[in-house]
């Protein structure tokens, strides 16, 4: 399931822009691979954040990944209700399981990013 209105990146996370605000998750592919999410730990709002960054951390009961920012920016918003229920990622990454919103300082923000027919080429390698 890749929606065709995200922007992604090669670390498995998805962007939706509003305007200069992106709102940033981890891909279903990602959940997937994880498995069950238990824990997460990331930024805090007002925190900047470097495009490539890691900006925080998934801990599943398999193992604990880094997650990257795609673009740069500044924490907006997190999801605070992920830190008493981390699962919603699995159930709904595209949806309830989004991590943070950053207001975006890059120039071209889609430059770095892939597009969901690329994003699907890589991950289907």
């Amino acid at each position: 399931m890749i929606p065709e209105d995200l922007y992604y990146s090669e670390e498995h996370e998805w962007v939706r822009l509003d305007d200069d605000v992106a709102t940033i998750g981890i891909t279903d592919f990602a959940q997937e691979q994880l498995g069950d999410i238990v824990y997460v730990d990331l930024p805090q709002v007002g925190d900047t954040v470097a495009s490539g960054a890691v900006i925080g951390e998934l801990e599943s009961t398999k193992s604990v990944s880094d997650v990257f920012s795609p673009l740069s920016g500044e924490v907006m918003a997190r999801n605070e209700t992920l830190d008493g229920g981390a699962e919603v990622i699995n159930s709904d990454p595209y949806g309830e399981g989004w991590l943070i919103k950053v207001r975006v300082t890059d120039e071209d923000v889609t430059e770095s990013l892939l597009t969901p027919e690329a994003y699907g080429s890589l991950v289907s390698e």
